[in-house]
């Protein structure tokens, strides 16, 4: 028997009243809010180099660069959240999306590194107010359609930060100046933003169920946000991992060649924008505790076979499935997040996040500190252990949320 949430029965009464292409709009407006806040994320991601020559930094120097983006995003979850239920998820991510265009526009502009960390920071903010907002409008409209659409929205993101790099690479190598291309960037994803924000669905007090007699809970004292955050935290800190040790691991342990241990990257992140594409039709199919079992389950299937047989073909398998069982934990999580009884969405969304983005910073710094005082293969079997964790216990959490 399907575990499938019941909120998706019926569209909420706050939406019960849209016509069908109201709801379909709103559904493409969002998709193009996850697209530009990718597209925005890759093209920023394109000119780290760029940013290390201009500067002429050294590597501790650009190491807190990439800090300041990191500090003004958990900053960002950590006070947002009431602001953006205030205001609503529209005039958020139209907020959120502008600040964020905007802010990119100047990162290759300002003059003095002291500016650089100033703009990075307030561009990290941005983008995680951004971030936050159009997840809670994509829980939204999920209720809206009575359809889980989570996990493709997250798919589009992935593309749209794939396109991001690759457009960027491309006007790069005709002779662009890397300025103009985050000029164009910027520009393109705030016009995007100011014709698909007034599409979103009109704000309405979803997800806080004090209607029915439930009393408002204070996140930070939730049980159910503490606990979803603490798988969230453990699942991104096996992603984390992979985008920064699976080149290494496929260099130094199985030997291949560069441009084979490149395709350590390529895999990984194609499993996870393949997977993410089925996920909705998986979790609506299932229900959400079974394809976090199921994904998990393959996660640590994919990085015990990777070790276990240190040779180019399997190893890239094993990237391969790990991609492919780590793709829809967050549009799980985050989309049980937003449905947490007495708490906003955007404030439920928050909590999740920002303990998940702290185990996105925390998993390289935990395989490299293993593999420091053992060896790579056992530094990477903590991805291995993480999966393990969230199959074990995701399941469970998300049956005693009924989500």
């Amino acid at each position: 028997m399907s575990d499938r949430p019941s909120t998706f029965a019926t569209p909420p009464a706050a939406h019960s009243n849209l016509p069908d292409a109201a709801r379909e709009r709103a559904r493409y407006a969002t998709m193009a809010l996850f697209v530009v806040a990718g597209m925005m994320y890759g093209s920023w991601g394109v000119h780290v180099p760029t940013v290390r020559d201009r500067f002429h930094l050294n590597p501790a120097m650009l190491s807190f660069a990439l800090l300041a983006v990191a500090v003004g995003s958990i900053v960002a979850m950590a006070t947002n959240a009431k602001w953006i239920a205030r205001v609503g998820t529209r005039r958020a991510c139209l907020t959120g999306g502008l600040v964020m265009s905007f802010a990119g526009m100047l990162i290759l502009v300002v003059p003095m590194y002291w500016m650089l960390l100033a703009v990075l920071a307030v561009f990290g903010a941005a983008m995680a107010t951004l971030d936050v907002a159009m997840n809670a409008e994509a829980s939204a409209v999920e209720e809206a359609l009575a359809r889980p659409i989570m996990s493709s929205l997250h798919g589009v993101f992935s593309v749209g930060g794939m396109a991001g790099a690759v457009a960027g690479g491309a006007v790069l190598s005709w002779g662009m100046a890397p300025a103009v291309h985050l000029l164009l960037a910027g520009g393109l994803c705030a016009l995007v933003l100011v014709v698909a924000c007034p599409a979103v669905l009109p704000h309405v007090p979803h997800h806080e169920r004090v209607d029915a007699g439930t009393p408002r809970v204070n996140r930070w004292r939730s049980p159910a946000l503490w606990a979803l955050g603490g798988i969230a935290l453990i699942a991104l800190v096996a992603e984390g991992a992979m985008y920064d040790w699976a080149t290494v691991y496929m260099r130094d342990v199985v030997l291949s060649t560069p441009a084979v241990s490149s395709a350590a990257y390529a895999a990984f992140s194609g499993g996870m924008a393949a997977a993410r594409f089925a996920g909705d039709a998986v979790r609506a199919r299932f229900g959400a505790p079974q394809l976090i079992m199921a994904s998990a389950s393959l996660a640590c299937a994919g990085m015990i076979g990777a070790l276990l047989l240190p040779y180019p073909v399997a190893a890239l398998t094993g990237f391969t499935l790990m991609g492919l069982g780590l793709a829809n934990m967050m549009p799980v999580l985050f989309a049980a997040a937003a449905r947490v009884e007495g708490v906003h969405a955007a404030e439920g969304l928050a909590h999740v996040a920002g303990l998940a983005y702290f185990g996105l910073l925390l998993g390289p710094v935990v395989i490299g500190g293993v593999a420091q005082v053992t060896n790579l293969p056992l530094g990477l079997s903590v991805v291995a252990l993480c999966a393990a964790l969230v199959a074990i216990t995701g399941p469970k959490v998300l049956r005693w949320l009924k989500v």
